[in-house]
C-alpha cells in the first residue's frame, strides 16, 4: 500500500514518525468527562471488554441500576482496571455502565471510531500503561487526569473517515473469517461429543446384540453390560482443600483447578500449576493422584459450569481446590471410562442436582448425582473403548487447535491493518 508524500518526527520515541500534516493533541482537549446518572435504571445496560469494546450486556448482578452512568452513541468508555489491557472503546449504543468506568463526551469534529481504532493498537495500550498508577498490574488504574495526558494522533478529519470506511470494510471480512473458524470448533466439539455418547452406550462391535436399557438417554445397550449406578465405581470421594495463597514455599503443594484442565480433552494439557500452602495432615487426606476424576461442584454460568469432569494425568504431589470434588475409582474399572460416561451425561443434562445459595453460586449435590445409573461392559472392553475414544478425541482436537492457530494468524493480521493505517504507516486515501 502506498504511504504519505513526507513525514516528521513526532518529537515522543513511542510515536515515532508521522506523515507530516498530522498534528497531536492531548486527550483532555478531545474528551470531556461525563457525569450524568440514570435516575430510573431502566436503560439498557452496556459492558466493556478487552476484545468487542462497548457491547449490550447479558444481565447485571446489581438488583437495581439507579446511579449507573448514562452512555451515549459516539462516548468513549474506559474501565480504569483495564485500560491498558484494551478494556475500553467508543460506544455504537445508547445505555449505562458501571458507576466504576469514566465515560467520556467527545470535544470537537474528529470521528470517534478513528479514536476507537486508534486507542486499540498496541502502541496506545502500553501508554496507558505508563499513565496507570498502583503497585501492581492488578491494581493500575488510569484515572482521567491521567488519561488526559495521553497524546493523540489527530489527521484531517477526511482522512480519519476514510481510515474508518477502509478499517471497517477489512476487519470485517477478517471478522468473518474468524466467525467462520469459530463455527467450524463449535461442529468439530459437537462432532466428537456425538461420537462419545454413541460409543460409550453402544460399544465398539457394530454386530453386538442389543437390549433396552431402560434409561432414555441411553437407550439401547450391548445385552452383555452391567447396569449399576455410578456410586459403585467410586472407590473414594472427598473434597479438595484451599489452603493459604501461593507463597512460592519449598513446602508448597500443587493445588488443581477445573481452569487447569483443557475441559474437551479432559485432562491437563501443560504444567502450569497453582500453590498453595497447605498443613500436612490435610495434604495427606486429600491427595490427588494421576486417574482420579475431579467434578466441578461448585460455580455457574458458562466459565464455571457445574458437573463438568476432568481427570488426572499426571503422577506428582498435589491437592485440588475447594471448588472440586475428586473421584477415585475402584479397581475393575477404567477411570477413562468413567469419565466418558460423565461427559456423556454431562452434554445430555442428565440430572443434575444443585442448589442455590443465597450468593447465587450453584453447589452440586455430588451423592445425589452419582446416583444416575449406567450400563459398563468388562473391564477389558471399558479399556478399548476409552482408547478408542481418546485417539478420536486427540485426532478432533487437532483440528480444532489448527482453527485456533488460524484465528490467531487472523487476529494478528487485523492488528497489523489498524496499526498502520491509525498510525499512518500506509496511506488509504
Amino acid at each position: 500500500m502506498a504511504q504519505y508524500p513526507s513525514y516528521k518526527d513526532s518529537g515522543f520515541d513511542w510515536i515515532g514518525q508521522i506523515p507530516s500534516h498530522w498534528g497531536l493533541l492531548k486527550s483532555k482537549f478531545l474528551w470531556r468527562e461525563s457525569f450524568n446518572t440514570s435516575a430510573t435504571g431502566t436503560e439498557d445496560l452496556l459492558s466493556v471488554s478487552q476484545h468487542d469494546g462497548v457491547t449490550p450486556a447479558n444481565g447485571s448482578r446489581s438488583e437495581s441500576l439507579v446511579g449507573y452512568k448514562v452512555v451515549e452513541e459516539n462516548n468513549l468508555v474506559i474501565n480504569i482496571m483495564l485500560a491498558w489491557m484494551g478494556g475500553l472503546g467508543v460506544s455504537a449504543y445508547n445505555g449505562l455502565v458501571s458507576p466504576a468506568y469514566c465515560v467520556y463526551k467527545r470535544q470537537g469534529d474528529n470521528n470517534p471510531k478513528y479514536m476507537h481504532y486508534l486507542y486499540k493498537t498496541p502502541m496506545y495500550l502500553a501508554e496507558f500503561a505508563r499513565h496507570s498508577t498502583g503497585v501492581i498490574p492488578s491494581r493500575w488504574r488510569m484515572y482521567t487526569d491521567d488519561f488526559g495526558q495521553v497524546l493523540t494522533l489527530i489527521p484531517p478529519r477526511k482522512e480519519q473517515d476514510a481510515m474508518v470506511e477502509y478499517l471497517d470494510a477489512a476487519t470485517a471480512k477478517i471478522d468473518e473469517a474468524i466467525a467462520q473458524q469459530r463455527q467450524m470448533i463449535e461442529l468439530l466439539n459437537e462432532r466428537r461429543q456425538i461420537i462419545i455418547c454413541r460409543i460409550i452406550t453402544k460399544g465398539l462391535d457394530a454386530k453386538a446384540k442389543m437390549k433396552d436399557s431402560g434409561i432414555e438417554w441411553v437407550g439401547d445397550v450391548p445385552d452383555s453390560w452391567e447396569k449399576r449406578r455410578i456410586y459403585y465405581t467410586i472407590d473414594r470421594r472427598f473434597d479438595g482443600a484451599w489452603g493459604d495463597d501461593e507463597k512460592g514455599n519449598s513446602d508448597d503443594v500443587i493445588c488443581y483447578r477445573i481452569a487447569d484442565f483443557d475441559y474437551q480433552k479432559g485432562y491437563l494439557d501443560d504444567k502450569k500449576f497453582t500453590l498453595r500452602n497447605v498443613d500436612p495432615e490435610t495434604r495427606k487426606k486429600k491427595q490427588v493422584q494421576k486417574g482420579d476424576l475431579l467434578v466441578e461442584k461448585s460455580g455457574g454460568g458458562d466459565l464455571y459450569p457445574v458437573g463438568r469432569v476432568v481427570s488426572v494425568n499426571y503422577e506428582q504431589d498435589a491437592i485440588c481446590s475447594n471448588f472440586i470434588q475428586a473421584l477415585k475409582i475402584k479397581d475393575g474399572f477404567d477411570s477413562r471410562f468413567i469419565f466418558y460416561v460423565f461427559k456423556a451425561m454431562y452434554s445430555k443434562k442428565v440430572n443434575i442436582p444443585f442448589f442455590n445459595q443465597t450468593t447465587g453460586i450453584q453447589n452440586l449435590q455430588v451423592k445425589e448425582y452419582l446416583k444416575n445409573e449406567m450400563f459398563y461392559p468388562s473391564y477389558e472392553e471399558q479399556c478399548k473403548i476409552s482408547g478408542f475414544l481418546d485417539s478420536i478425541s486427540n485426532s478432533i482436537q487437532d483440528g480444532i487447535e489448527d482453527c485456533n492457530r488460524m484465528i490467531t494468524l487472523l487476529q494478528e493480521r487485523k492488528q497489523i491493518i489498524i496499526n498502520d493505517v491509525v498510525t499512518g504507516k500506509v496511506k488509504v486515501v
